[in-house]
Protein backbone atom coordinates (compact mmCIF):
# COMPACT_ATOMS: atom_id res chain seq x y z
CA UNK A 1 0.00 0.00 0.00
CA UNK A 2 2.63 2.91 0.86
CA UNK A 3 3.60 1.94 -3.03
CA UNK A 4 0.71 3.06 -4.16
CA UNK A 5 0.42 6.32 -2.55
CA UNK A 6 3.73 8.26 -4.53
CA UNK A 7 3.89 8.87 -8.20
CA UNK A 8 3.66 6.01 -10.37
CA UNK A 9 6.59 5.43 -11.95
CA UNK A 10 5.44 2.33 -13.86
CA UNK A 11 5.60 4.74 -17.82
CA UNK A 12 9.03 5.86 -16.83
CA UNK A 13 9.45 2.16 -15.52
CA UNK A 14 8.05 0.75 -18.93
CA UNK A 15 8.28 2.95 -22.27
CA UNK A 16 12.40 3.99 -23.24
CA UNK A 17 10.36 6.84 -25.64
CA UNK A 18 8.15 8.36 -22.72
CA UNK A 19 11.46 8.40 -20.54
CA UNK A 20 13.06 10.26 -23.39
CA UNK A 21 10.17 12.57 -23.66
CA UNK A 22 9.30 13.41 -20.11
CA UNK A 23 12.91 14.20 -19.00
CA UNK A 24 12.87 16.89 -22.01
CA UNK A 25 9.12 18.12 -21.51
CA UNK A 26 10.70 18.36 -17.47
CA UNK A 27 13.62 20.66 -18.80
CA UNK A 28 12.10 22.38 -21.39
CA UNK A 29 9.35 23.92 -18.67
CA UNK A 30 12.39 24.88 -16.03
CA UNK A 31 13.91 26.89 -19.58
CA UNK A 32 10.50 28.29 -20.79
CA UNK A 33 9.88 29.81 -17.04
CA UNK A 34 13.30 31.01 -16.84
CA UNK A 35 12.68 33.31 -19.53
CA UNK A 36 8.99 34.36 -18.58
CA UNK A 37 11.17 35.49 -15.22
CA UNK A 38 13.83 37.04 -17.67
CA UNK A 39 11.53 38.88 -19.87
CA UNK A 40 9.75 40.43 -16.88
CA UNK A 41 12.57 41.35 -15.09
CA UNK A 42 14.31 42.76 -18.79
CA UNK A 43 11.06 44.81 -19.48
CA UNK A 44 10.66 46.22 -16.26
CA UNK A 45 14.16 46.91 -16.47
CA UNK A 46 14.12 49.19 -19.54
CA UNK A 47 10.39 50.51 -19.00
CA UNK A 48 10.14 51.12 -15.01
CA UNK A 49 6.33 50.31 -15.95
CA UNK A 50 4.23 47.21 -14.41
CA UNK A 51 1.94 47.99 -17.41
CA UNK A 52 4.41 47.06 -19.57
CA UNK A 53 5.37 44.52 -17.95
CA UNK A 54 1.61 43.03 -18.20
CA UNK A 55 1.40 43.73 -21.87
CA UNK A 56 4.38 40.67 -22.13
CA UNK A 57 1.32 38.70 -21.34
CA UNK A 58 -0.99 40.27 -23.98
CA UNK A 59 1.90 39.26 -26.48
CA UNK A 60 1.57 35.84 -25.38
CA UNK A 61 -2.16 35.65 -25.13
CA UNK A 62 -3.60 36.80 -28.78
CA UNK A 63 -1.33 34.67 -31.14
CA UNK A 64 -2.21 31.80 -29.03
CA UNK A 65 -6.06 32.44 -29.57
CA UNK A 66 -5.57 33.13 -32.56
CA UNK A 67 -3.61 30.40 -34.00
CA UNK A 68 -4.47 27.61 -31.35
CA UNK A 69 -7.13 26.02 -33.15
CA UNK A 70 -5.37 26.40 -36.71
CA UNK A 71 -2.56 24.32 -34.87
CA UNK A 72 -4.67 21.74 -34.07
CA UNK A 73 -5.98 21.71 -37.30
CA UNK A 74 -2.17 21.59 -38.79
CA UNK A 75 -1.20 18.54 -35.92
CA UNK A 76 -4.09 16.35 -37.48
CA UNK A 77 -3.26 16.86 -41.14
CA UNK A 78 0.65 15.77 -41.01
CA UNK A 79 3.45 14.07 -39.20
CA UNK A 80 3.28 15.47 -35.73
CA UNK A 81 6.82 13.72 -35.06
CA UNK A 82 8.56 15.96 -38.18
CA UNK A 83 6.18 19.11 -37.34
CA UNK A 84 7.44 19.32 -33.83
CA UNK A 85 10.61 18.86 -34.79
CA UNK A 86 10.25 22.23 -37.21
CA UNK A 87 8.45 23.99 -34.69
CA UNK A 88 11.11 22.95 -31.99
CA UNK A 89 13.53 23.83 -33.91
CA UNK A 90 12.10 27.40 -34.72
CA UNK A 91 11.89 27.66 -30.32
CA UNK A 92 15.14 27.16 -30.09
CA UNK A 93 16.24 30.20 -32.91
CA UNK A 94 13.94 32.20 -30.70
CA UNK A 95 15.17 31.78 -27.54
CA UNK A 96 18.53 32.02 -29.18
CA UNK A 97 17.40 35.52 -30.21
CA UNK A 98 16.52 36.35 -26.87
CA UNK A 99 20.27 35.93 -25.46
CA UNK A 100 21.60 37.81 -28.31
CA UNK A 101 19.53 40.63 -27.68
CA UNK A 102 20.41 41.05 -23.97
CA UNK A 103 24.18 40.02 -24.50
CA UNK A 104 24.11 42.44 -27.07
CA UNK A 105 22.53 45.03 -25.03
CA UNK A 106 19.91 45.93 -27.67
CA UNK A 107 17.40 47.50 -25.31
CA UNK A 108 14.49 47.37 -27.57
CA UNK A 109 10.78 46.39 -25.78
CA UNK A 110 9.57 46.31 -29.35
CA UNK A 111 11.76 43.36 -29.62
CA UNK A 112 11.21 41.66 -26.63
CA UNK A 113 7.24 41.84 -27.54
CA UNK A 114 7.79 40.59 -31.03
CA UNK A 115 10.06 37.28 -30.18
CA UNK A 116 7.60 36.53 -27.12
CA UNK A 117 4.52 36.76 -29.75
CA UNK A 118 6.84 34.31 -32.28
CA UNK A 119 7.60 32.12 -29.30
CA UNK A 120 3.53 32.01 -28.55
CA UNK A 121 2.69 31.89 -32.13
CA UNK A 122 4.99 28.57 -32.51
CA UNK A 123 4.11 27.04 -28.75
CA UNK A 124 0.27 27.27 -30.02
CA UNK A 125 1.49 24.81 -32.95
CA UNK A 126 3.81 23.00 -31.16
CA UNK A 127 1.65 22.16 -28.04
CA UNK A 128 -1.12 20.06 -29.07
CA UNK A 129 1.04 18.28 -31.56
CA UNK A 130 3.27 16.83 -28.89
CA UNK A 131 0.40 15.96 -26.49
CA UNK A 132 -0.85 13.61 -29.23
CA UNK A 133 2.61 11.80 -28.42
CA UNK A 134 1.54 10.15 -25.22
CA UNK A 135 -1.54 7.97 -26.33
CA UNK A 136 0.30 6.56 -29.33
CA UNK A 137 3.20 5.10 -27.16
CA UNK A 138 1.39 4.11 -23.63
CA UNK A 139 -1.22 1.20 -22.64
CA UNK A 140 -4.79 3.62 -22.06
CA UNK A 141 -4.17 2.49 -18.60
CA UNK A 142 -1.29 4.17 -18.01
CA UNK A 143 -2.60 7.76 -19.31
CA UNK A 144 -3.48 8.84 -15.78
CA UNK A 145 0.26 7.71 -14.55
CA UNK A 146 2.14 9.87 -17.34
CA UNK A 147 -0.34 12.65 -16.52
CA UNK A 148 0.15 12.89 -13.01
CA UNK A 149 3.94 12.53 -13.49
CA UNK A 150 3.79 15.39 -15.55
CA UNK A 151 2.09 18.17 -13.49
CA UNK A 152 5.17 16.43 -11.08
CA UNK A 153 7.76 17.67 -13.41
CA UNK A 154 5.66 21.12 -13.99
CA UNK A 155 5.26 22.29 -9.99
CA UNK A 156 9.01 21.22 -9.88
CA UNK A 157 9.57 23.92 -12.45
CA UNK A 158 7.45 26.20 -11.39
CA UNK A 159 9.36 26.67 -7.97
CA UNK A 160 12.60 26.22 -9.56
CA UNK A 161 13.03 27.96 -12.69
CA UNK A 162 12.08 31.40 -10.72
CA UNK A 163 14.83 30.53 -8.54
CA UNK A 164 17.27 29.61 -10.92
CA UNK A 165 16.35 32.15 -13.24
CA UNK A 166 17.15 34.59 -10.58
CA UNK A 167 20.67 33.03 -9.26
CA UNK A 168 21.79 32.95 -13.22
CA UNK A 169 20.65 36.67 -14.34
CA UNK A 170 22.46 38.07 -10.74
CA UNK A 171 25.65 36.43 -11.27
CA UNK A 172 26.04 35.95 -14.70
CA UNK A 173 22.90 38.04 -16.63
CA UNK A 174 20.12 37.97 -18.67
CA UNK A 175 21.35 36.28 -21.50
CA UNK A 176 22.33 32.86 -19.32
CA UNK A 177 18.93 32.16 -18.49
CA UNK A 178 17.77 32.90 -22.23
CA UNK A 179 20.42 30.65 -23.47
CA UNK A 180 19.61 27.82 -20.81
CA UNK A 181 15.94 28.05 -22.59
CA UNK A 182 17.80 26.91 -26.03
CA UNK A 183 19.47 24.35 -24.40
CA UNK A 184 16.45 22.37 -23.03
CA UNK A 185 14.96 22.72 -26.44
CA UNK A 186 17.29 20.79 -28.32
CA UNK A 187 16.39 18.03 -24.99
CA UNK A 188 13.16 18.07 -26.16
CA UNK A 189 14.33 17.93 -30.21
CA UNK A 190 16.33 14.69 -29.26
CA UNK A 191 13.78 13.32 -27.43
CA UNK A 192 11.62 13.39 -30.41
CA UNK A 193 13.71 12.72 -32.92
CA UNK A 194 13.69 8.80 -31.12
CA UNK A 195 10.29 9.05 -32.07
CA UNK A 196 8.87 6.70 -35.35
CA UNK A 197 6.58 8.83 -37.50
CA UNK A 198 3.66 9.92 -35.74
CA UNK A 199 0.92 10.41 -38.53
CA UNK A 200 -2.85 10.50 -37.39
CA UNK A 201 -4.33 7.32 -37.70
CA UNK A 202 -6.84 7.42 -40.98
CA UNK A 203 -4.73 9.60 -43.18
CA UNK A 204 -5.06 12.46 -41.52
CA UNK A 205 -7.60 15.78 -41.93
CA UNK A 206 -7.16 18.75 -44.48
CA UNK A 207 -6.39 22.02 -42.71
CA UNK A 208 -8.52 25.09 -42.34
CA UNK A 209 -11.60 26.19 -40.97
CA UNK A 210 -13.82 23.22 -41.67
CA UNK A 211 -11.28 21.20 -40.23
CA UNK A 212 -11.45 23.20 -36.69
CA UNK A 213 -14.93 23.38 -37.08
CA UNK A 214 -15.58 19.23 -36.79
CA UNK A 215 -13.28 18.88 -33.93
CA UNK A 216 -15.17 21.75 -32.10
CA UNK A 217 -18.10 19.86 -33.22
CA UNK A 218 -17.02 16.35 -31.49
CA UNK A 219 -16.23 18.27 -28.40
CA UNK A 220 -19.58 19.69 -27.63
CA UNK A 221 -21.48 16.50 -28.81
CA UNK A 222 -19.64 14.23 -27.08
CA UNK A 223 -20.98 14.01 -23.54
CA UNK A 224 -17.41 13.59 -21.40
CA UNK A 225 -15.27 15.84 -23.39
CA UNK A 226 -17.38 18.66 -23.36
CA UNK A 227 -17.99 18.63 -19.74
CA UNK A 228 -14.10 18.94 -18.89
CA UNK A 229 -13.93 21.73 -20.80
CA UNK A 230 -16.95 23.42 -18.94
CA UNK A 231 -15.90 22.68 -15.46
CA UNK A 232 -11.99 23.42 -16.25
CA UNK A 233 -13.98 27.04 -16.93
CA UNK A 234 -15.93 27.40 -14.09
CA UNK A 235 -13.27 26.37 -12.03
CA UNK A 236 -11.00 29.24 -13.84
CA UNK A 237 -12.90 32.00 -14.72
CA UNK A 238 -15.31 32.28 -11.82
CA UNK A 239 -12.45 31.49 -9.13
CA UNK A 240 -9.12 32.34 -10.54
CA UNK A 241 -7.30 34.28 -7.08
CA UNK A 242 -4.00 35.06 -8.56
CA UNK A 243 -4.25 38.37 -9.65
CA UNK A 244 -5.64 39.34 -5.70
CA UNK A 245 -3.28 38.47 -4.20
CA UNK A 246 -1.20 41.66 -3.93
CA UNK A 247 -4.17 43.44 -2.87
CA UNK A 248 -5.04 40.89 0.07
CA UNK A 249 -2.06 40.74 1.17
CA UNK A 250 -1.53 44.75 1.73
CA UNK A 251 -5.15 45.33 2.44
CA UNK A 252 -6.13 41.95 4.38
CA UNK A 253 -3.51 40.32 5.67
CA UNK A 254 -1.35 43.16 6.89
CA UNK A 255 1.22 42.14 4.81
CA UNK A 256 4.21 42.79 1.97
CA UNK A 257 5.95 41.58 -1.16
CA UNK A 258 6.89 38.68 1.15
CA UNK A 259 2.87 38.14 1.99
CA UNK A 260 2.33 37.86 -1.58
CA UNK A 261 5.62 35.48 -2.18
CA UNK A 262 3.62 32.90 0.25
CA UNK A 263 -0.08 33.27 -1.28
CA UNK A 264 1.64 32.12 -4.29
CA UNK A 265 3.77 29.86 -3.71
CA UNK A 266 0.82 27.93 -1.57
CA UNK A 267 -0.71 26.62 -4.49
CA UNK A 268 2.27 25.71 -6.32
CA UNK A 269 3.42 23.78 -3.01
CA UNK A 270 0.16 21.83 -2.50
CA UNK A 271 0.07 21.13 -6.21
CA UNK A 272 3.81 19.71 -5.63
CA UNK A 273 2.57 17.64 -2.87
CA UNK A 274 -0.70 16.27 -4.67
CA UNK A 275 1.78 15.36 -7.47
CA UNK A 276 4.04 13.10 -5.58
CA UNK A 277 1.53 11.32 -3.38
CA UNK A 278 -0.39 10.83 -7.22
CA UNK A 279 -0.17 7.29 -7.16
CA UNK A 280 -4.02 6.31 -5.74
CA UNK A 281 -5.15 8.68 -8.75
CA UNK A 282 -4.40 5.71 -11.06
CA UNK A 283 -7.03 3.17 -9.52
CA UNK A 284 -9.84 5.74 -9.09
CA UNK A 285 -12.82 4.19 -11.76
CA UNK A 286 -15.09 7.21 -11.63
CA UNK A 287 -12.98 9.66 -12.76
CA UNK A 288 -15.63 12.51 -13.84
CA UNK A 289 -16.86 12.36 -10.45
CA UNK A 290 -13.78 13.14 -9.06
CA UNK A 291 -12.91 16.01 -11.56
CA UNK A 292 -16.48 17.31 -9.42
CA UNK A 293 -15.35 16.80 -6.22
CA UNK A 294 -11.82 18.21 -6.59
CA UNK A 295 -12.84 21.49 -8.61
CA UNK A 296 -15.62 21.87 -5.54
CA UNK A 297 -13.00 21.42 -3.25
CA UNK A 298 -10.93 24.26 -5.59
CA UNK A 299 -13.72 26.60 -4.96
CA UNK A 300 -14.23 26.07 -0.94
CA UNK A 301 -10.41 26.54 -0.49
CA UNK A 302 -10.15 30.07 -2.67
CA UNK A 303 -13.28 31.51 -1.02
CA UNK A 304 -12.34 30.27 2.33
CA UNK A 305 -9.09 32.54 1.95
CA UNK A 306 -11.23 35.77 2.28
CA UNK A 307 -12.49 34.58 5.20
CA UNK A 308 -9.85 34.66 7.56
CA UNK A 309 -7.28 36.83 8.45
CA UNK A 310 -4.99 34.35 9.63
CA UNK A 311 -2.05 34.28 7.21
CA UNK A 312 -1.12 31.09 7.48
CA UNK A 313 -4.69 29.41 7.26
CA UNK A 314 -5.22 31.02 4.33
CA UNK A 315 -2.19 29.21 2.78
CA UNK A 316 -3.33 25.93 3.92
CA UNK A 317 -6.42 27.20 2.01
CA UNK A 318 -4.65 27.61 -1.28
CA UNK A 319 -2.44 25.01 -0.65
CA UNK A 320 -5.67 22.47 -0.19
CA UNK A 321 -6.67 24.09 -3.45
CA UNK A 322 -3.73 23.89 -5.37
CA UNK A 323 -3.95 20.11 -4.45
CA UNK A 324 -7.28 19.78 -5.68
CA UNK A 325 -6.08 21.12 -9.17
CA UNK A 326 -4.13 18.61 -10.09
CA UNK A 327 -6.50 16.23 -9.14
CA UNK A 328 -8.52 18.22 -11.67
CA UNK A 329 -5.63 18.39 -14.45
CA UNK A 330 -4.84 14.99 -14.15
CA UNK A 331 -8.30 13.53 -14.81
CA UNK A 332 -9.17 15.81 -17.58
CA UNK A 333 -5.65 15.36 -19.58
CA UNK A 334 -7.03 11.59 -19.09
CA UNK A 335 -10.36 11.47 -20.31
CA UNK A 336 -9.36 13.95 -23.11
CA UNK A 337 -6.86 11.39 -24.52
CA UNK A 338 -9.02 8.26 -23.76
CA UNK A 339 -11.84 9.57 -25.80
CA UNK A 340 -10.63 11.36 -28.53
CA UNK A 341 -9.91 9.42 -31.73
CA UNK A 342 -6.31 9.75 -32.35
CA UNK A 343 -7.59 11.71 -36.13
CA UNK A 344 -8.81 14.29 -33.86
CA UNK A 345 -6.53 14.45 -30.75
CA UNK A 346 -4.66 17.36 -32.42
CA UNK A 347 -7.60 19.82 -32.67
CA UNK A 348 -8.99 18.70 -29.45
CA UNK A 349 -5.37 18.90 -27.46
CA UNK A 350 -5.08 22.41 -29.06
CA UNK A 351 -8.55 23.07 -27.53
CA UNK A 352 -7.74 21.84 -24.31
CA UNK A 353 -4.26 24.20 -24.55
CA UNK A 354 -6.45 27.25 -24.82
CA UNK A 355 -9.10 26.49 -22.51
CA UNK A 356 -6.08 26.26 -20.09
CA UNK A 357 -4.24 29.34 -20.88
CA UNK A 358 -7.57 31.75 -21.78
CA UNK A 359 -9.42 30.28 -18.80
CA UNK A 360 -7.09 31.58 -15.86
CA UNK A 361 -6.82 35.27 -17.56
CA UNK A 362 -9.45 35.76 -18.05
CA UNK A 363 -10.30 34.35 -14.51
CA UNK A 364 -7.57 36.89 -13.40
CA UNK A 365 -9.78 40.07 -15.24
CA UNK A 366 -13.01 39.14 -13.46
CA UNK A 367 -11.52 38.90 -10.30
CA UNK A 368 -9.75 41.98 -10.82
CA UNK A 369 -12.58 44.09 -11.91
CA UNK A 370 -14.83 42.99 -9.23
CA UNK A 371 -12.50 43.88 -6.80
CA UNK A 372 -12.69 47.19 -8.67
CA UNK A 373 -15.86 47.33 -8.06
CA UNK A 374 -16.42 46.49 -4.18
CA UNK A 375 -13.10 44.99 -2.69
CA UNK A 376 -10.39 42.13 -2.96
CA UNK A 377 -12.07 39.97 -0.26
CA UNK A 378 -15.96 40.43 -1.56
CA UNK A 379 -13.94 39.32 -5.12
CA UNK A 380 -12.61 36.33 -3.72
CA UNK A 381 -15.27 35.06 -1.88
CA UNK A 382 -17.79 35.68 -3.96
CA UNK A 383 -15.65 33.69 -6.50
CA UNK A 384 -15.53 30.70 -4.63
CA UNK A 385 -18.91 30.57 -4.21
CA UNK A 386 -19.48 30.81 -7.88
CA UNK A 387 -17.20 28.02 -8.49
CA UNK A 388 -19.46 25.88 -5.91
CA UNK A 389 -22.98 26.92 -7.57
CA UNK A 390 -21.49 26.04 -10.91
CA UNK A 391 -20.19 22.72 -10.13
CA UNK A 392 -23.02 21.97 -8.08
CA UNK A 393 -24.87 22.41 -11.43
CA UNK A 394 -22.82 20.79 -13.71
CA UNK A 395 -23.10 17.82 -11.44
CA UNK A 396 -27.01 18.01 -11.27
CA UNK A 397 -27.17 18.29 -14.92
CA UNK A 398 -24.64 15.43 -16.35
CA UNK A 399 -25.81 12.27 -15.36
CA UNK A 400 -23.09 10.42 -17.85
CA UNK A 401 -20.14 12.56 -16.66
CA UNK A 402 -21.11 11.81 -13.14
CA UNK A 403 -21.29 7.79 -13.39
CA UNK A 404 -18.68 7.61 -16.00
CA UNK A 405 -16.81 4.53 -15.30
CA UNK A 406 -13.05 4.65 -16.42
CA UNK A 407 -12.92 0.76 -16.24
CA UNK A 408 -16.38 -0.41 -17.01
Amino acid sequence: MPRRLFADVTPLRESVDFRWLWAGQSLSSIGSLMTGVAVAIQTYDLTHSSVAVGAVSLANLVPTLLLGLFGGSIADAVDRRRLVLLTGSGLTVVALFFALQAFLDWRQVWLLYLLTAISAALGAIDTPARRTFIPRILPLERLPAAAALSQLSFQVAIIAAPVLAGVLIASVGLEAAYAVDAATFIAVLISVRRLPAMRPEGGGSTIGLSSVLEGLRYAASHPLIGMIFLIDLNATVLAMPTALFPALADTHFGGGPRTVGYLFAAIGIGGLVAAVLSGPLGHIRHQGRAMLISVAVWGAGIGSVGLTHHLWLAVAFLATAGAADIVTTVFRATILQTKTPDELRGRLNSLDFIVGLGGPNLGNVRAGSIAGLTTPVTSIVLGGALCLLGITTLALTSKPFRQYDAKA
